[in-house]
């Protein structure tokens, strides 16, 4: 009975977030949150301090961003580079698995990530998706995220198991709540091929001092009605 009231509930989160972060949603900016400035006073301090100046090159006061050299979000599995964690999983979340150490034909290093998306609607939402969020589980409620000013796209591979796989929308940004993102941008639908290709989400003109949704996927069964199962390598700030 308890395990029982315990999915129920489960579920019902996953409708909320979905809501809240609406990955799977349009990609049209959204309108700028007024973000504390105690949240963005640990953006700046996470950007610096977690680099140490190798990627990034931030003011000694680690608050101004002077240049900005390349930020990971995976390069390969337990890489001490690799930023934000796949912890937001949303809507079908049970029909999700995240492989983060697949050898199966990385397009760099020696893993890659493996995503499989299955059809069985367990939540009852025929949707999925999964943010990186920084700290891991932040969907507005923490101080965390990445002071990303500078960044002018981020650039990832992917493939498709098959080919012909469609994921609706890939982005970065767009959580709301207590400390919000700063602004959101994405691309989509895409649809993949067996070979990797390269992507890329335009970030010219967006406001990246607070990003604690670092990136983002969604898809549907409607479009995908077999399920789906691709991979994504190489994810970073440029």
């Amino acid at each position: 009975m308890k395990k029982s009231l315990s999915l129920t509930l489960l579920a019902i989160a996953g409708l909320v977030v979905f809501s809240i972060a609406s990955c799977g949603g349009s990609s049209q900016p959204q309108a700028k949150s007024n973000i504390p400035e105690e949240a963005k006073q640990v953006a700046k301090a996470n950007y610096s301090y977690d680099e140490e100046d190798t990627y990034n090159t931030a003011s000694s006061d680690m608050g101004t961003v002077t240049g900005f050299k390349g930020f990971p979000i995976y390069t390969d599995a337990k890489s001490p580079d690799n930023h934000y964690i796949p912890s937001g999983y949303m809507g079908d979340y049970s029909d999700i698995k995240i492989e983060t150490a697949s050898f199966d034909n990385p397009h760099g290093g020696t893993t890659s990530i493996k995503i499989k998306y299955s059809n069985a609607s367990s939540q009852g939402a025929r949707w999925g998706g999964v943010y990186w969020q920084s700290p891991a589980n932040n969907w507005g409620d923490k101080k965390g995220g990445f002071d990303l000013t500078g960044a002018k796209k981020l650039t990832f591979w992917a493939r498709g198991e098959n080919g012909g796989e469609r994921i609706e929308e890939f982005k970065i940004g767009g959580i709301t709540g207590l400390y919000p993102d700063s602004d959101i941008a994405g691309i989509g639908p895409v649809m993949l091929t067996q070979e990797w290709k390269k992507y890329e989400i335009d970030l010219s003109g967006k406001d990246l001092s607070y990003v604690s949704g670092g990136f983002c996927w969604s898809s549907n069964l409607d479009v995908n009605p077999e399920g789906v199962i691709f991979y994504l390598d190489d994810i970073k700030y440029e």
